[in-house]
């Protein structure tokens, strides 16, 4: 489309883009298949139902659970891609929040965040990745410049998590919770 009507690609540069554009969706593809991988050995493994036992039988604080829901979301978000950790891990955590009283709204929103600094944490960071592969930078020269970022995403994640009206001021404005 660029080429033809808008005209702000050459035809000779044409080429080049696509290599440029296949080499950017290998690696996203790459991160995927690997995280894919590694949610079906988890399963395999159990991981996920030890890691609810654990929960459960560490507190019954409804603070704490979720602060550990969490610390286990982040960790699971930096090796997993979002898609199969949504799959595996909200059958899981999703009738323990249920149990604390916690809306399933605001529940997906504390997990899609959760999982989303995953995403942007070294070392499987596949949105990092991504970013730093168009860019042309490396990833050693962005950690230290983005760690007041993952600080700010923290909080911000800890304000979702502990004041539910964030999330759902919407929902309750519209009438739909």
């Amino acid at each position: 489309l660029s080429v033809v009507i808008y005209r702000e690609v050459k035809w000779r540069d044409l080429p080049k883009l696509i290599l440029e554009s296949v080499v950017t969706t290998s690696i996203v593809l790459l991160l995927i298949g690997f995280s894919v991988g590694m949610s079906w050995s988890m399963t395999n493994a159990d991981i996920p139902y030890l890691i609810s036992d654990t929960l459960m039988s560490i507190s019954d604080n409804p603070l704490i659970i979720l602060l550990m829901i969490n610390i286990v979301l982040l960790i699971v978000g930096i090796f997993m891609d979002m898609t199969p950790a949504v799959l595996i891990f909200t059958p899981i955590f999703l009738p323990i929040a249920q149990d604390m009283g916690m809306d399933t709204v605001h529940f997906g929103i504390m997990m899609v965040a959760n999982l989303c600094i995953g995403l942007l944490t070294p070392p499987v960071g596949s949105a990092l990745f991504v970013g730093c592969s168009i860019s042309g930078v490396k990833i050693q020269q962005l950690i230290i410049p983005l760690l007041p970022f993952y600080f700010a995403l923290v909080i911000a994640l800890m304000m979702i998590t502990y004041i539910p009206q964030i999330s759902l001021f919407l929902p309750h404005l519209f009438g739909l919770r």
